[in-house]
């Protein structure tokens, strides 16, 4: 109280009113205008999925994986189709700048009249070189052979063996290169459970043991692209047919975006919610991807449930 009749006093005959209606202004913006700013930074991140077409089971895929990321309270996620008709689909095109993240999940490999029309393509390149963060999704690496700058997007996918640069990592895990013709066309063997060991760290994978199981995934041999601006992440071995360690994870920087590509996150047609949806440290990984492509950093913490090399670790079956 003596504070406040000093403060009076130490303005003598100028106004009172005058002082108090900006004292009332001031105490309006410091309580009102502080809280709206952090309203502001616990927004969620606004990510879109585009499926419509593979010869995975894409509706379930982008089911799941919205409920992933949203169940981690730091998401938004919204769906969008291609629709199944020709015509219709020629007028498609997301407002992709709305989002942060554009998780591709649509796959042509059997049949190449399925893709997006032009005006997609272009949006969805200019998005990504001007800073947006691209997921592709398992199988959405086997997609779009046609599509040049989708091939550099993506760094390697499912590609013939005259088609660009196969990563291979070695016993002592340096990166040995395959140029086109050498080697092998992509494919992959029987799923399993395969041990995903870091190449290099990355925000993605900070906290991450050395080596850490997942189940019943796919590993591919011979991935293939043009490999430029490429950061291989994680690597495992084909156990159930090269025997050779194949990348398993890696960005590409394109432009001023960021690029996640992974054979991780096989759902096939009849298989609901699978084991390699509950694996928590593919859960995780989902999160920490898509936080990391939106942002730059990550900051989704990583679980005490999280695999280790010498055993897998598995969620509850049901999404709930």
């Amino acid at each position: 109280m003596c504070q406040i009749i000093s403060f009076f006093r130490f303005f003598g005959k100028r106004s009172i009113w005058v002082y108090l209606v900006r004292l009332v202004l001031f105490l309006n913006l410091f309580f009102f205008l502080k809280p709206d700013g952090q309203a502001q930074s616990s927004e969620k991140i606004p990510v879109l999925i585009v499926d419509g077409f593979s010869n995975h089971d894409w509706k379930q895929t982008s089911a799941v994986t919205k409920w992933i990321l949203e169940e981690s309270g730091l998401f938004k996620v919204e769906i969008s189709t291609v629709p199944e008709d020709s015509i219709a689909r020629q007028s498609w095109l997301p407002t992709f700048d709305q989002y942060a993240v554009v998780i591709q999940n649509t796959n042509n490999i059997h049949n190449s009249s399925l893709s997006w029309p032009k005006v997609a393509e272009r949006a969805l390149e200019k998005y990504v070189a001007r800073g947006g963060g691209l997921y592709i999704l398992h199988s959405a690496n086997n997609a779009f052979a046609h599509w040049e700058a989708y091939n550099e997007m993506i760094g390697l996918g499912w590609r013939s063996q005259s088609v660009g640069t196969s990563l291979e990592i070695d016993s002592k895990g340096n990166i040995k290169r395959y140029s086109p013709g050498e080697g092998r066309g992509t494919g992959h063997g029987e799923r399993f459970n395969a041990l995903i060991q870091i190449l290099n760290r990355h925000p993605i994978n900070q906290g991450y043991p050395e080596a850490w199981q997942t189940v019943n995934t796919e590993v591919y041999y011979f991935p293939r692209g043009d490999a430029k601006n490429i950061e291989v992440l994680s690597y495992a071995n084909d156990s159930t047919s090269t025997q050779q360690n194949w990348p398993v994870e890696w960005v590409v920087e394109y432009g001023k975006g960021r690029v996640y590509n992974s054979s991780l996150g096989h759902l096939w047609e009849g298989e609901i919610f699978p084991p390699a949806y509950r694996c928590a440290g593919y859960q995780t990984t989902v999160v920490r991807v898509t936080e990391w492509l939106a942002t730059g950093k990550v900051d989704f913490p990583v679980p005490s449930d999280f695999p280790t090399a010498g055993s897998p670790s598995l969620r509850n079956p049901t999404m709930e």
